[in-house]
């Protein structure tokens, strides 16, 4: 879609980080923005009105979704173009990252029209932050391929980065996915974040067939999932032996961790299987 650029007047689209549950995360910035606005396009009204309402703010709502995005360009657009802001708001977090909003915000840009920052919340950023992995260099997947196939060979293409990977995933395929990621990546030190800063934020660290084990014991597996993955020089660089997993596991107990929690941290450091070292630990009494 080819437009003719327009010089850079006018008013500003303002792409507005929302929460991803808990509403105290989000800005001044976002809230005077949202005050501010002519209009605010959103991905779901219903949701959106919920946010404004306990902000005590009323605006007019238009919806941009991934179903009617193109078409809702012209409009938002050219009420920007004659000097109105206005603001985007995805339903949680940074709208554009696994989101919608991309269309719009290139089609700005490519109009010689403002577009300004809001930042905030971000599900992936959040999860990386807290996960213990490498975060000098990371490679945002996005969601995995709907089918097995597709999905391994999506992750075949991943397997030699050397960089953290991150993915979302749906709570009904995670547990497919996590052992695709198994066969495909090898058993690599992982991080598991479900329902970020909500009220049944659950996190967990630990090699991918724990993460594995722990969702395929559950008849259900609910919520917004974040999974974070070393890269393979992370993957590659812990290759110790069962006599140095073992050394930690006896360390770890020593300094007052359970043998689970032991195993678990033994994993983390030399990449071997964390129900390995448990097994060889308990074997040697």
């Amino acid at each position: 879609m080819a437009f003719e650029p327009v010089k850079e007047t006018g008013g500003t689209l303002h792409v507005v980080a929302t929460p991803l549950g808990n509403l105290d995360d989000l800005t001044f910035r976002a809230v005077k923005c949202l005050k501010e606005v002519a209009l605010i396009a959103c991905e779901d009204t219903r949701r959106t009105a919920k946010l404004l309402n306990h902000l005590g703010i009323k605006k007019p709502l238009i919806s941009c979704f991934e179903h009617n995005e193109l078409a809702r360009i012209d409009e938002l657009l050219g009420r920007i173009a004659a000097g109105e802001d206005v603001a985007l708001v995805s339903d949680a977090g940074t709208p554009t990252i696994s989101d919608p909003g991309f269309a719009l915000v290139r089609a700005a840009h490519e109009r010689g029209l403002k577009v300004s920052p809001v930042p905030g919340p971000s599900a992936l950023i959040a999860a990386l932050s807290v996960s213990g992995l490498p975060t000098d260099e990371f490679f945002f997947a996005g969601f995995p391929p709907r089918t097995s196939a597709a999905r391994r060979a999506r992750l075949q293409g991943l397997k030699a980065l050397t960089a953290t990977l991150i993915f979302y995933e749906a709570p009904h395929r995670v547990v497919e996915s996590v052992g695709d990621m198994i066969s495909v990546l090898g058993d690599r030190a992982a991080f598991l974040a479900r329902e970020v800063t909500k009220l049944h934020e659950e996190t967990k660290s630990a090699p991918l067939s724990e993460i594995a084990s722990l969702l395929g014991a559950r008849s259900e597996v609910l919520g917004e999932i974040v999974l974070v993955v070393a890269g393979a020089a992370e993957a590659e660089g812990k290759s110790g032996s069962m006599n140095e997993a073992l050394a930690r596991f006896d360390a770890e107990v020593q300094m007052g961790a359970t043998p689970r929690q032991a195993a678990k941290e033994a994993a983390q450091a030399t990449g071997l299987a964390a129900r390995d070292i448990y097994a060889s630990a308990a074997a040697r009494k």
